[in-house]
């Protein structure tokens, strides 16, 4: 069984929370399986809207899916959360994503 097998075991035995679902997305992302990610993202959102590294992982899956206006919500949702919490580094790294997205041309700045 792997490591995405096992959160999902997990997951399906009733252990659904923010934490899981942020680190099923992430291992979903880093296997290639993009849209898996983006939903047990937006669910970890969903779930703790004031998780900052969940909104940054969230904007880097969106970009990942093609979804650059999602991205950048994520990103803009993420780093509101990020400073409120004062969470510097993760508002400045989701800042310098969101804007290699908006200067890419791909999404309004």
């Amino acid at each position: 069984m792997d490591m995405i097998e096992r959160f999902e075991a997990m997951l399906a035995a009733g252990q659904d929370n923010a934490l899981l679902r942020f680190t099923l997305g992430g291992a979903c992302l880093k296997a290639g399986r993009v849209d898996e990610a983006v939903a047990h993202l937006r669910e970890a959102v969903a779930q703790d809207s004031q998780y900052s590294a969940a909104w940054k992982l969230l904007g880097r899956a969106l970009a990942d899916a093609g979804q650059t206006d999602a991205a950048i919500e994520a990103y803009d949702r993420g780093i509101e959360v990020a400073e409120a919490r004062g969470d510097k580094q993760a508002a400045k790294e989701m800042a310098v994503f969101r804007r290699r997205l908006a200067r890419a041309g791909e999404a309004p700045k």
